[in-house]
């Protein structure tokens, strides 16, 4: 298991499972699994309105909202570029 410790994002990749363990989004802790999948779409979204004036809100739990500036998308982007690549192909 490789923890990995981003600018937005921090969490433990299991390359056995071949999945991502979100732990942590901003200041705020949370628990879910993403897959490669699910990885990709995010990436794809955020790189799509990385230049919104506004940013974006992204949720925890579906209830917690968690504001990302544009310098937070391409931060968040680097973060999970830096996941992608732990994917095994398949």
């Amino acid at each position: 298991m490789s923890f990995i410790e981003g600018q937005i994002v921090s969490g433990d990749f299991d390359q056995e499972m071949n999945v991502f363990s979100l732990k942590k989004v901003k200041q705020f802790h949370t628990q879910t699994s993403l897959k490669e999948n699910q990885l990709e779409a995010l990436q794809q979204y955020l790189k799509q309105h990385e230049d919104e004036a506004d940013g974006q809100i992204i949720t925890l739990y579906d209830q917690m909202l968690v504001p990302l500036s544009q310098a937070d998308i391409k931060a968040l982007l680097n973060d999970l570029s830096k996941v992608q690549s732990l994917y095994k192909k398949g």
